[in-house]
C-alpha cells in the first residue's frame, strides 16, 4: 500500500528534480528523451529474441464499451473518427506534462499552444518505440489469486525486484529496455464491467519513490495496463496532481503509455517462463501532437 514517509510534495519535487533530471543531456535540440538509449544494437538484439514468431497486440478495441466511457466513433464512408488522442492505448510525450514551467529537456511550456507541441509533436518518435521489451507483472508476483492488485496499490522499487526475481533471467532489466507494467486493474475492470472509475477513479500504479529505479536503470520507456501509470491516490498528504508524471516526463525525458492490454502476453510469459520479446509500438505520427495512439505488437 502507499508509503507513508514522503513529505510534503513541493519539497519532495524539489529533491526529485534535482536527482533525477536529464536535461540537456542528448544537446539542447534533443526531442527524444530516454529514447535515446535505445541503438541499432539493441533493436537487432531484440529481433533476435523472437522464437516462435507468437504475436500479441497489446492495444485495447476502439469502441464504446471500454475506458473512453461513450462512443468515439460515428458511421460513414471512410470510417471517420472524432476522439482525443489520448482515449485509448496510447505514448505521451515529451510536452504532456510541464514541470516549474518546463516540458522536456528544460524547454519553455509556453512552446505548447494552439498548434500543438511545437518541438517535441509525436511524429518526431515514430521510429523510436522498437527494441526489447520486458513484462514485469507485479500483479501475478505480489497480487491475490487472481493476479491482480487492488485500487490504491503503490509499486514500490522492491516489488519491482521480487517480480523480476521471481520471473527469472528473462525479465532483467536493462538499459535500453520498454518495460511494461502489469497491475491486472484492466483485466479486474473488464471481467467486471466496471469501467467508470477506470479513467480517473482509485488505481494501482507506480509509486513516487520509484524515480530513482526508473532513472538508474536507464530505461527508454514504460507502460502499463492502467489510465494514468502512477498509483492514485497520490502518496502526499495534501493535494498532489500527477507528481510521478512531472518528473518522469519533464525532466528525465521519458516516454509513458497508459492503457495497454497486457493480459494475453502475461498468460503466455507465465506459461513459457520467457518474459523478454520484440516490441513494436509505433504511435501515430500526429504532427504537434503531445501523446498519440498505439497498436503494439510483442513478438516471442
Amino acid at each position: 500500500m502507499p508509503p507513508t514517509h514522503l513529505g510534503p510534495v513541493e519539497e519532495e519535487l524539489i529533491k526529485a528534480r534535482t536527482a533525477y533530471r536529464n536535461r540537456g543531456r542528448w544537446g539542447a535540440d534533443d526531442v527524444l528523451g530516454t529514447l535515446n538509449f535505445i541503438d541499432d544494437a539493441i533493436r537487432a538484439h531484440a529481433a533476435s529474441l523472437v522464437r516462435r514468431g507468437r504475436s500479441f497486440s497489446l492495444a485495447q478495441e476502439f469502441d464504446g464499451s471500454g475506458p473512453q466511457g461513450f462512443p468515439h466513433g460515428f458511421g460513414g464512408d471512410g470510417d471517420p473518427v472524432l476522439m482525443p488522442l489520448r482515449a485509448c492505448t496510447q505514448w505521451g510525450g515529451l510536452g504532456r506534462v510541464h514541470d516549474d514551467g518546463r516540458a522536456g529537456n528544460g524547454r519553455p511550456c509556453t512552446l505548447v499552444g494552439g498548434d500543438g507541441e511545437s518541438v517535441t509533436g509525436m511524429e518526431h518518435m515514430r521510429e523510436a518505440f522498437t527494441g526489447r521489451g520486458v513484462l514485469l507483472d507485479v500483479g501475478r508476483a505480489v497480487g491475490d489469486a487472481r493476479g491482480e492488485l487492488p485500487d490504491g496499490f503503490a509499486i514500490t522499487e522492491e516489488h519491482l525486484r521480487v517480480t523480476v526475481e521471481s520471473q527469472g533471467a528473462t525479465s532483467g532489466v536493462r538499459r535500453g529496455d520498454i518495460v511494461l507494467v502489469r497491475t491486472g486493474q484492466l483485466g479486474r475492470v473488464r471481467r467486471l464491467g466496471e469501467w467508470g472509475g477506470y479513467a480517473a477513479g482509485d488505481a494501482p500504479g507506480l509509486s513516487f519513490t520509484t524515480l530513482g529505479w526508473l532513472h538508474r536503470t536507464e530505461i527508454a520507456a514504460i507502460a502499463t495496463d492502467t489510465c494514468g501509470l502512477e498509483v492514485r491516490p497520490h502518496e502526499f498528504a495534501g493535494p498532489a496532481r500527477s507528481p510521478l508524471h512531472r518528473i518522469a516526463v519533464a525532466d528525465m525525458g521519458l516516454p509513458l503509455g497508459e492503457m495497454w492490454d497486457l493480459e494475453a502476453l502475461a498468460e503466455d510469459c507465465a506459461a513459457d517462463g520467457v518474459h523478454e520479446f520484440l516490441l513494436v509500438a509505433a504511435p501515430l505520427p500526429v504532427a504537434g501532437a503531445s501523446g498519440a495512439p498505439v497498436s503494439p505488437i510483442a513478438v516471442k
